[in-house]
């Protein structure tokens, strides 16, 4: 896997400015666009919410790239990811200022498609990363990790935080949220078939909302007084169910898993609410996207499976089929290693 513990450090410092962006520009006034050499590379980010931890680092990763190319670099989105349409506006004013790129977190893996082949056809390349749409709505689709291996890695991971026995339950991010629904599905099927002593009782939806995710924690508690674990695979969801247990006599008693960023988690690793989790790199997940985006719009690959391209410090990708691209293995934080990484 490749893990850039090197650039993380940059890309925490980057991230404080990720939500600033630039102005996204268009064609020239000729008619040329930045792939034929009639300006920079317009690329723009969507993330599902702004001011999300995680998106701040994985958009700030993509800024670092799209300052190493030449391009310019833009951030907008919905203040929440609850609404499944409610990215449509951001595709519709991209598409209309003429961006070369949009690199999109999808909230809905249908809500957005027509808004997104609307801008495809106005000549915008669009990737989407960490969730994605129906593939017929894009180009590519940048995947943090196999679904297979993000599921199992936190099933593993609460097994062994329970001795592989009891009840279990899920909090989440919005219902309708792609990648989520495809880890839970996955989840229940590598609970059925490996480890059945444990029980999957219940899931709950925070709409990646801090206070939301609290509040359904606490929930999950008074509903199921035999909770042995919870998995939580959202960065939102995980941090305020930590916060949550930090402080209240399930601390110790009930295990928390799932998937956050180093900086949200520490203190709950430290203070022992917490023993381990799981990620990927968001910052090297936004880098090779932004990477992605530019190689499309260039015309290097058209999104073929079996097409290479050049990300960056983090070396050659090549498209599987799907139109996906791979960025690597989840990695697994605890209080060994979770003070070497910064983001």
């Amino acid at each position: 896997m490749k893990f850039q513990t090197r650039r993380v450090v940059a890309m925490a410092a980057a991230s404080l400015v990720a939500t600033v962006g630039l102005a996204a520009c268009g064609s020239d006034d000729d008619g040329g666009s930045a792939s034929d050499g009639g300006g920079d590379l317009a690329i723009t980010f969507l993330p599902k919410n702004l001011g999300n931890p995680y998106f701040d680092t994985s958009n700030a990763g993509g800024e670092k790239a799209i300052e190493e190319f030449g391009g310019t670099y833009e951030e907008v989105g919905p203040d929440s990811g609850d609404d499944p349409a409610g990215q449509v506006p951001f595709i519709n004013t991209a598409a209309q200022q003429g961006v070369n790129g949009l690199v999109v977190s999808a909230n809905d893996p249908e809500a957005i498609c027509d808004a997104l082949n609307e801008a495809r056809d106005a000549g915008v390349k669009v990737v989407t990363f960490d969730s994605d749409t129906n593939p017929d709505c894009r180009d590519l689709f940048i995947n943090q990790a196999t679904a297979e291996g993000i599921a199992k890695a936190q099933v593993d991971l609460i097994a062994e935080q329970i001795g592989d026995k009891g009840e279990v339950a899920v909090l989440s991010a919005a219902a309708n949220a792609t990648n989520q629904n495809a880890w839970i599905e996955l989840m229940e099927a590598e609970l059925e078939a490996n480890h059945p002593d444990i029980e999957l009782v219940d899931v709950v939806y925070g709409n990646d909302d801090d206070q939301t995710s609290f509040d359904k924690t606490a929930a999950l508690l008074q509903s199921h007084p035999d909770l042995a674990g919870i998995i939580s695979p959202t960065t939102v969801g995980i941090s305020a169910a930590a916060r949550y247990l930090s402080t209240s006599k399930a601390k110790g008693k009930v295990a928390l898993t799932g998937l956050g960023t180093p900086n949200q988690m520490r203190e709950y690793v430290k203070d022992g609410t917490v023993t381990a989790f799981a990620l990927w790199n968001p910052a090297d997940l936004g880098y090779l996207a932004a990477y992605a985006t530019q190689a499309l719009i260039d015309g290097d690959i058209t999104g073929e499976a079996g097409d290479t391209f050049e990300a960056g410090d983090l070396g050659e990708y090549t498209v599987e089929d799907g139109g996906s691209v791979l960025l690597g293995d989840p990695f697994v934080f605890n209080a060994d290693n979770i003070d070497d990484f910064d983001f």
